[in-house]
C-alpha cells in the first residue's frame, strides 16, 4: 500500500467508532452482508435507456449472490427484444456484482440491472420478509397462465377519442359502445390460452372461439367496433 508523506508523517490514532455494518432484511432473517455470497433474494425493477424510448422490468431470484433465475421483459424497442435474448444467457449464473458490471448491450436492462443491484444489496427485495426465500421459479410466476408479459397498450386522439388495443386479459379485437358512444365493455382474445389450445391439437377457429372473453356491459352495447379498424 503506497501512502503519501502526508499521511506517513501522521500519528497513530485508534479507530473506536466502527461497529461494522448494519443488518439487512433479507428472506425471513435479519443478516449482515459483508461479501457478495451474503447476498439473497427475489425482486423486480424497471430502467430504460438515455433517449427514454424504451423500458425494461427486470426480475432476479439471487441465492447465495449468484442470480439463478431471470425474467426480461421489455417495452418500446425492436433491438430490445434481441437484447433480452441475449441477456436471459449473459447473467444468470453470474454474481449480481459480475451482472452489474457486464454490457447487457440494452442500456434500458443495464439500468433496471443497476436499479435491482442497489435494492438487493440494501435489503429491499420483495422476498425480505419471506422465510428462506421464494424458489427458483418464482420469477416466471408472474406471467401467469399461457406466460405472457401483463401488457396495456391503449391510444387516444382528442377527435376520435380512445382505442383498447391489448389489456391484461389479451388482445382487444371488439369495443363496445353505449348510446352515448362511450365505451362500456370490450371482447378478448387470450393469446396465451389461443397458443394452448392449437398445441393441444385444437383447430384454429375452436381455438379462437374458446380463448375469446368480455368484460364490463358487453352485451348491452349499441354498438361494436373493432378498435384498430374503426
Amino acid at each position: 500500500m503506497n501512502y503519501s508523506n502526508e499521511v506517513k508523517k501522521m500519528c497513530k490514532v485508534t479507530i473506536g467508532a466502527s461497529h461494522g455494518c448494519a443488518p439487512i432484511p433479507q428472506e425471513g432473517k435479519w443478516t449482515y452482508s459483508r461479501e457478495i455470497k451474503d447476498i439473497n433474494g427475489l425482486t423486480h425493477g424497471i430502467g430504460w435507456c438515455a433517449p427514454q424510448q424504451g423500458a425494461c422490468k427486470l426480475t432476479l431470484n439471487v441465492k447465495g449472490g449468484i442470480i439463478m433465475e431471470a425474467l426480461i421483459e421489455t417495452l418500446g424497442c425492436s433491438g430490445m427484444t434481441h437484447s433480452a435474448a441475449m441477456a436471459s444467457e449473459a447473467i444468470v449464473g453470474k454474481t449480481v456484482l459480475e451482472a452489474v458490471n457486464t454490457d447487457l448491450v440494452c442500456d434500458a436492462i443495464n439500468t433496471a440491472m443497476r436499479e435491482l443491484f442497489l435494492q438487493i444489496i440494501y435489503g429491499r427485495t420483495q422476498s425480505a420478509f419471506s422465510e428462506d426465500g421464494l424458489p427458483i421459479g418464482a420469477g416466471l410466476e408472474d406471467l401467469g397462465k399461457g406466460l405472457r408479459s401483463q401488457i396495456g397498450t391503449c391510444y387516444g386522439t382528442l377527435e376520435k377519442g380512445p382505442r383498447y388495443l391489448e389489456l391484461t386479459e389479451g388482445y382487444i379485437s371488439k369495443l363496445a359502445l353505449d348510446e352515448n358512444k362511450e365505451i362500456i365493455g370490450y371482447q378478448y382474445i387470450s393469446l396465451g390460452k389461443f397458443m394452448d389450445f392449437i398445441k393441444k391439437g385444437i383447430k384454429a377457429e375452436e381455438a379462437l372461439e374458446k380463448a375469446k372473453g368480455q368484460y364490463g356491459r358487453f352485451d348491452e352495447a349499441t354498438q361494436y367496433i373493432d378498435p384498430r379498424e374503426e
